[in-house]
């Protein structure tokens, strides 16, 4: 109950809770499952503490939200749907068929706008003139930049990139113009930096990592602090869509949503939506790391996450309600 309360929190705390969102779930249903068995010798009190426990970690801990089917439907005529998905385009382009694998999981949510993170390699391997004077994904509006690809079926305007600055690096993100039925709408697009040797480090030098998993959760709250310094002067409906490497829970996606921002999922999900885990050793999903968040003029009827065949990480969709 109180590593729940502790992670639900969402402030900036120590390296250990930050690091205890990462932990794949078996390892937090497991304690509680045996409790739950050794309960059963002693009193029912017992039992039903022990039963609450186990429930506890399987919906708050675990980020289980449900919502009804069309949790906010917004006005008539406006609905958007809107794909986000880091493609891993590195290892795509290493298989015969990781392209058009790619291309099968975007054509089974028909998707009006779609950004796409870790798309280096794709985009490096076509030329300009068959790349980005063409449709992707039959989506004719097209932006692409470094490891960044929007493609919409509305118009695009004023695409530029962003600076993140921390520690030791720099890092971009995308800000496009769409226009639809009339209706500006802000749309950001970025990846943050990866955990991955912030929790092998920690998972292989014990404590010898610490110092690099708190550079690593360090780094990824600098980005969101960059990048929510941005959006405030946004005035227009906004969406943030990308691969944030951090939960809903995390003080990285905490600092977002401070700017006004909810998450997709969280308003119109159902389920636990994890996004990645399930190309680690473990294979399954344990993590819901990439995200849409919205301003509050825009609608969620639903989200929901894809398939996990084409791309180590899952695309989430979210179907939005805009703003005439």
């Amino acid at each position: 109950m109180l590593l729940t309360v502790a992670q639900q929190l969402g402030t900036v705390g120590p390296w250990w809770l930050e690091l205890s969102r990462y932990v794949p779930y078996p390892a937090l249903l497991l304690p509680s499952f045996v409790a739950l068995v050794a309960s059963l010798r002693l009193g029912w009190l017992w039992v039903l503490a022990s039963l609450a426990a186990l429930a506890l970690v399987a919906t708050v801990t675990m980020g289980w939200v449900w919502r009804s089917a069309d949790a906010e439907p917004g006005p008539p005529g406006t609905a958007v749907r809107l794909m986000t998905y880091n493609i891993k385009a590195y290892k795509a382009v290493r298989h015969d068929d990781g392209f058009p694998a790619l291309a099968r999981e975007v054509a089974l949510h028909h998707p009006d706008i779609l950004v796409m993170q870790a798309a280096n390699w794709w985009t490096l391997s076509q030329s300009a003139t068959t790349f980005w004077n063409a449709p992707v994904f039959g989506l004719p509006n097209v932006y692409g930049v470094g490891q960044y690809v929007v493609a919409s079926r509305y118009e695009l305007s004023d695409c530029t990139t962003g600076q993140l600055d921390y520690g030791r690096e720099k890092q971009r993100y995308v800000h496009c113009t769409v226009h639809i039925d009339g209706t500006a709408v802000e749309l950001v697009t970025a990846h943050f930096e990866s955990p991955r040797n912030g929790l092998n480090a920690t998972r292989r030098e014990g404590m010898g990592g610490v110092a690099e998993w708190r550079r690593n959760y360090e780094d990824r709250y600098t980005q969101a602090v960059e990048l929510a310094r941005d959006l405030v002067k946004s005035p227009r409906p906004l969406i943030v869509a990308g691969d944030l490497n951090a939960p809903e829970s995390s003080s990285v996606i905490h600092r977002l949503l401070s700017v006004g921002l909810r998450d997709a999922f969280s308003a119109g999900g159902r389920g636990y939506g994890y996004s990645y885990g399930q190309a680690l050793p473990l294979r399954f999903s344990f993590l819901r790391i990439d995200h849409i968040l919205v301003s509050p003029d825009i609608g969620v009827a639903r989200c929901y996450v894809g398939g996990g065949e084409a791309s180590d990480h899952r695309p989430v969709i979210a179907e939005l309600r805009l703003p005439r």
